[in-house]
Formats: C-alpha cells, structure tokens, sequence
C-alpha cells in the first residue's frame, strides 16, 4: 500500500483552463503545448513559402529543366501534361486475361440462369429440339406389334406426348377434379408467362453478346502474341460474328 500511496504523490494532475461565461462556446482554452504546435508549423510554412519566393526571383528564365517536358504554362500557370497509360506488355496481357475471366464468368451466371428459367417454363418439348425415345423390349415380333404404350406405362393415352408430369392411372384416380379458373385469374397467368419469355429472350440475347465479346477477346490477346507468325485471316467479323483467324501449323516437340 505504501508503493500505491507513494505513486499516488508523484502523480501531475491537469487542470483544464476554463472560458468565461460569455467564451464557453469555443471550448477549452488550448494549453501551451497545443500553442506551440500550431506556431511551429505556421512558421514552418512561412519558411517554405519564402524559400519558393528566393528560388523564383534567382531562376534564370533561359535555363533548361528536365520537367519541361512534361509541363506547360498557360496563361501565366504552370499545367502538368497527362501522360498516356502506357503499360508494358506483360501488364497488359495481365489486365486483358482478367477482363477475360470476368466476361466467361458473365456468361457462366447466364448461361445457368437460363437452364433454370428453361425448366421453369417446361420448354423440353419445344421445337427444334430432339423428340426422346423410350425403348420396350418384348419376347417376339407380335407381342412388339401389338404393344400398347399407355397400358405398358400404366397411364392415359393423352399424356404419352409428355416427357415430364406423366402421372399414373393410379395417380390420376387420386387427383382432385381442377376447380375452374376465373378469367382474370387466367389473364393474371398468362401475363406472368408472357413476361417470363419476355426474360427468357432477353437473356438469350445477352448470353449470346457475351459470348461473342469473350471470342473476341480471347482472339484479340491471341493475336497480341509477337513470338508467332502472323496469322491469316479467312472471314471478316461482323457485329453476330467474331473474325476467323487461320495460323500456320507447327509441329509439336
């Protein structure tokens, strides 16, 4: 207890100088310290500012500096001339490979979303797409002419079109009888799937344009390459169309 006691002696308490009435508004009156920091560096910039005003009045206006060449005067001022963003080749092919996995990664992201949007819309049986087949094995030749599929798959023979929600007989002895749709319940519907397809070809369209700028790019850093041949060109691109480049075959070590 005594230490405790003892540093408790040594201890400097500071006190704040308070402001009159009229002045407590301003805050603390700053302690010297605070007074010296503030002169310290106003002198500080004084000096400078005089050292700049010597070095101007003894600067010979004919002599050259280096830093003309990047520097204009203009109308008594002095303008910094922006240099062009010149990157090395190694940077450049960096930057351009970045851009290039960002791109891929685009088209990855909307390429997925329109799987997805796809099998929302029930599209597996559009047009232009290949009809799937279902093979039965039977004993004999007449067993296979006599065949009945809806019988064989135990389910109506208006549903063997389907290649998805193909319910049973069992199933369909089971279902409710659908309640009927009111008309606006049915333009409510019909809207939505409108503006479904609406997205669906929007983003059909955007997959496509982010496709062609990835070949494009992925041609372009090809063709940056200096240590081959330059390649020639078979077809001009167009604005659907990346161009097409042939290069010169070379053998393999």
């Amino acid at each position: 207890m005594s230490s405790l006691r003892n540093a408790v002696k040594g201890q400097k308490f500071h006190r704040e100088r308070h402001q009159p009435a009229a002045r407590q508004h301003l805050g603390l009156l700053e302690k010297k310290r605070d007074y010296k920091q503030r002169a310290n560096e106003e002198n500080k910039k004084k000096h400078q500012l005089k050292a700049l005003k010597r070095k101007a009045l003894n600067r010979n206006p004919d002599e050259f500096y280096f830093h003309m060449v990047n520097s204009r005067t203009k109308e008594g001022r002095h303008h910094e001339v922006e240099a062009g963003d010149e990157l090395p080749e190694e940077q450049l092919a960096l930057l351009q490979s970045q851009d290039i996995r960002y791109i891929r990664q685009r088209r990855q992201l909307e390429t997925k979303k329109l799987a997805r949007l796809t099998a929302e819309l029930h599209l597996l049986d559009a047009e232009g797409k290949p009809k799937n087949t279902h093979v039965f094995f039977t004993d004999d030749k007449k067993q296979a002419r006599t065949l009945d599929v809806a019988e064989r798959l135990r389910t109506a023979p208006e549903l063997l079109d389907r290649a998805y929600n193909r319910p049973t007989m069992e199933q369909l002895s089971r279902m409710k009888a659908p309640r009927a749709m009111d008309e606006e319940q049915l333009d409510r519907i019909l809207a939505e799937k409108k503006a479904r397809y609406s997205e669906l070809a929007k983003r059909l369209e955007r997959e496509k344009t982010l496709s062609l700028m990835e070949r494009r790019m992925e041609l372009k850093r090809h063709l940056q390459n200096k240590k081959e041949e330059a390649p020639k060109k078979v077809h001009p691109g167009s604005s659907t169309q990346a161009p097409v480049y042939k290069w010169k075959t070379e053998r393999k070590r």
